[in-house]
């Protein structure tokens, strides 16, 4: 065969039905971690802080896992043993995490909570580029963003609905309420089970079979490594310590200092990479991460702008609606509580609209294109961000989470369609961590900026980071035009 076959309906059904469980695992943590976080006693100054972890532990792992994925094949195939060991180690972190009794502790455990969803969830990104010919890649993208959608939805809304049921939802102080805790275990359960169904229900080409079948243009064959200060590290590690030394020169929020580290460590890699064998994981990487396609490089600035407003709205919706709908600071305050259950609300329901926009997105890029539609998505979800500063009923809240549900969907699947039919069927999975640098750097740029930002100009008012992070998808959706549109290909024959 030289044309890859198209799967049925319900083979791609099954191929995506791991992620409700991985984004049942993710919803918990985004809705609850601040939560806990201050129950645990942290300042909102400090919640940004302990946010690192999180995407900081992406950043390592993702290329990783991709690098080490391509190169697998054993009895449960190329992706699917990452499936496996990531939802069995997340499932246990998600039963520790409201154990925690001591803030440093559920730090940590944020950091193995999140390293195993990437360890889970890389595989599945490069998993629809191996079954899938490109045209029905979007398709493939979109249903991942529909079982996103459904898991978020019915992971944020545990513990406002255990409320309603008459679970407990204050606690003592430092303890975590039990409505949380009843909503950890369920999703250490549907974790476990949703990624064990596609294990057990997908089969995988083996690595012949899909280089026989390659749809993709691989990039140029990777020569020596660039010259120069940039291309051998030196200038980012200079740029690195003039900026930490500008930090403690001027007595500016210790937080900069991940971003001159940043600098340093990209720095530090270029370096090490270049005394390294061609074959280490690790100069190989760098190879990849310098020879990318010119798609992926542009796709990079779409991303940061996507995933520096989600962060944004991540760590700070709840301190947002807490202060400004709830008139509450207290973690210990019925009405903060009763605020944190809304923003579980809020998170529900802006996953719930992605789920329905995952049934749009398809026939609106058959009518506007990949770019056009992406575009409109991410507008749609500046506009609801922005709403923020006006909407003061707290109900009114859900339409502003209409817009940001489009958004989400199209983040979780356009700009994969986009990049998968540009890579090599060999390097879709290390392309796919590499990739993730473009939504782990943009979080980390947020956890640390977005604190000295409020404090310096915004009074320290939560709400702004969202009218920051509307802004921003603003950006991004411009972005988007520079992207090229794939070249079109004809849909091979509908199977079974």
């Amino acid at each position: 065969m030289t044309a890859k076959p198209p799967l049925t309906f319900w083979q791609i059904w099954n191929m995506c039905f791991g992620f409700l469980g991985i984004q049942f695992g993710f919803a918990l943590q985004n809705a609850n971690v601040s939560r806990i976080f201050q129950t645990l006693g942290a300042d909102m100054d400090l919640v940004p802080g302990l946010w690192i972890a999180a995407p900081l532990t992406g950043l390592l792992v993702q290329p990783v896992v991709g690098h080490l994925s391509d190169r697998t094949w054993n009895r449960l195939g190329r992706r699917r043993p990452y499936f496996l060991a990531g939802a069995l180690l997340a499932s246990l972190a998600l039963l520790a995490m409201p154990h925690s009794p001591a803030l440093w502790i559920a730090a940590g455990t944020l950091w193995v909570l999140d390293a195993s969803i990437n360890i889970a969830m890389e595989p599945f990104r490069a998993f629809v580029g191996d079954q899938l010919p490109p045209p029905q890649r979007p398709a493939g993208y979109a249903m991942q963003s529909f079982f996103i959608g459904v898991g978020a939805v019915v992971a944020s809304l545990l513990p406002w609905l255990l409320a309603r049921l008459g679970v407990a939802n204050t606690a003592a102080p430092g303890e975590v309420p039990d409505t949380v805790r009843y909503a950890f275990y369920s999703g250490a359960a549907v974790m476990f089970l949703a990624i064990g169904w596609t294990v057990l229900r997908t089969r995988e080409y083996p690595p012949e079979a899909l280089r026989a079948f390659d749809h993709a243009r691989p990039p140029p064959p990777g020569a020596a490594m660039p010259a120069g200060a940039g291309a051998d590290g030196r200038g980012w590690i200079a740029a690195g310590a003039l900026g930490a030394a500008a930090i403690a020169a001027f007595g500016w929020d210790r937080m900069l200092y991940v971003l001159a580290g940043m600098l340093l460590a990209y720095g530090a890699l270029l370096r090490a990479a270049r005394f390294l064998r061609p074959q280490r994981m690790l100069a190989s990487i760098v190879r990849d991460l310098q020879a990318m396609p010119a798609t992926m490089r542009r796709l990079a600035v779409v991303q940061f702008f996507s995933w520096f407003a989600l962060f944004a709205m991540w760590i700070y919706t709840t301190g947002a609606v807490t202060a400004t709908h709830y008139g509450s600071r207290d973690p210990g305050s019925a009405a903060y509580n009763e605020g944190a259950n809304w923003v579980g609300v809020l998170f529900a329901a802006y996953n719930g609209f992605a789920a329905l926009a995952a049934l749009v997105i398809p026939a609106m890029v058959r009518r506007l294109g990949l770019r056009a539609s992406h575009l409109v998505n991410v507008w749609l979800g500046g506009a609801g961000l922005l709403s923020f500063l006006l909407v003061r009923d707290p109900q009114w809240l859900l339409l502003s989470m209409l817009g940001v549900g489009f958004a989400w969907a199209s983040i979780l699947s356009l700009p994969y369609a986009l990049l998968s039919d540009s890579v090599p069927a060999e390097k879709m999975g290390v392309y796919m961590g590499i990739f993730n640098f473009f939504i782990v750097i943009p979080q980390l740029v947020a956890a640390s900026l977005l604190g000295f930002l409020l404090k310096a100009f915004f009074g320290g008012q939560p709400i702004q980071a969202l009218a920051i992070g509307g802004v921003s998808l603003l950006v991004a959706g411009l972005c988007v035009l520079r992207v090229p549109e794939p070249q079109a290909r004809p849909a091979p024959a509908a199977a079974g």
